[in-house]
């Protein structure tokens, strides 16, 4: 079973322009607040959710603080607002990390979850044995592969028109969101590590990590 537990923290409201469910339960969680969030604390809140240290930790620390330097914009003003002020999580939607359709879809613009996204996402899995023992629907790395390239294909579909070079821009940014979610919350090494989708779909619908992440985030 998918080891679900919730931080003791009641959980603030999560802004509907903070599109990313890792964010989202961050900020649910009171790990981390719901606007403006310093760079070296954002970084440091993920970076312990990594469980990475020494040289792993600060390689992956560092490519949190430069993904979190971009997030509201890439505009030299807004890298400056950002390196004095911090990420604002609020102001998210529509900015240089929003794939404006070409992701998952399980998360929408009003910030509403779409089960029949998630059935689809569960569909691309198969069922792996948990360390417990038990066996349960996940994804490999190859797999999330997959499911990503099938992503950028259902919206290119739909843009014949209009679809054009920038948006191959959207496939660099898938990288930093699946793969990522699987190097974090995923079980198992090498190519049995997989993404548990009923832990998936705990993040998305209650915003709550699953427990081993509150460990690391409470370290």
């Amino acid at each position: 079973m998918a080891d679900i537990a919730a931080s003791e923290a009641p959980a603030p409201q999560v802004s509907p322009n903070n599109p990313c469910p890792f964010l989202r339960a961050l900020v649910a969680g009171n790990y981390v607040g719901g606007h403006i969030v310093p760079l070296p604390e954002l970084t440091e809140t993920i970076g312990r959710a990594t469980g990475k240290t020494g040289l792993a930790g600060f390689s992956a620390r560092a490519k949190i603080f430069l993904v979190a330097q971009g997030a509201n914009g890439f505009g030299p003003l807004s890298q400056l607002r950002s390196l004095l002020h911090g990420a604002i999580l609020d102001e998210l939607r529509n900015g240089p990390l929003d794939k404006h359709g070409a992701g998952s879809r399980i998360l929408d613009q009003q910030a509403i979850v779409h089960e029949d996204e998630i059935a689809r996402l569960t569909s691309y899995g198969r069922d792996y044995k948990a360390p417990d023992g038990s066996v349960e629907r996940g994804l490999s790395a190859s797999e999330i592969k997959t499911f990503m390239a099938d992503n950028f294909r259902r919206a290119a579909s739909e843009h014949s028109t209009s679809w054009t070079i920038r948006h191959y821009y959207y496939r660099l940014l898938m990288l930093g969101e699946w793969p990522v979610l699987l190097d974090i919350m995923g079980k198992g090494e090498g190519k049995d590590r997989y993404l548990s989708v009923a832990e998936v779909r705990t993040l998305f619908v209650e915003r709550r990590f699953p427990d081993r992440i509150v460990a690391l985030l409470n370290g």
